[in-house]
């Protein structure tokens, strides 16, 4: 079956935690692993960037969802496109805590990434290196 993948980029409407995001993450996962959908989120305190994968009608059944969600706006899709096999496995996520400031953002991102495309990870790395800025 052909997978399908889009990527956005949407800011925060207001603040948010390092903590809120990763319990929306948590929460996320359980709902888009349940349609087979994967990917990776990146918060850098103002900015989501994420990438969905999976099924052409679960993606955008999950993109339709998070375009509702009044926590962020300014969504603007930057990529959409067919796949033949998936970047992300798994769901992850990746956030700028500054509780735990030694670790960097851009290292978790890169680790992350290891399994994608030069699109995509030049995408997130760029993202990781605004953050804070």
């Amino acid at each position: 079956m052909p997978l399908h993948q889009i990527m956005y980029i949407s800011s925060a409407t207001g603040a948010m935690t390092a903590q809120q995001c990763a319990g929306i993450a948590a929460a996320s996962a359980v709902r888009n692993r349940a349609e087979d959908v994967t990917g990776l989120l990146l918060f850098n305190s103002r900015r989501f960037l994420q990438v969905l994968e999976g099924p052409k009608e679960a993606v955008e059944r999950v993109y339709a969802r998070i375009a509702k969600d009044g926590r962020h706006g300014a969504l603007v899709k930057l990529r959409e496109t067919a796949i033949e096999t998936r970047e992300f496995g798994a769901w992850d996520m990746a956030y700028d805590d500054a509780a735990r400031p030694s670790d960097s953002l851009k290292d978790k991102v890169a680790a992350l990434l290891e399994q994608a495309g030069p699109s995509t990870r030049a995408h997130f790395v760029g993202s990781a290196e605004m953050h804070r800025g």
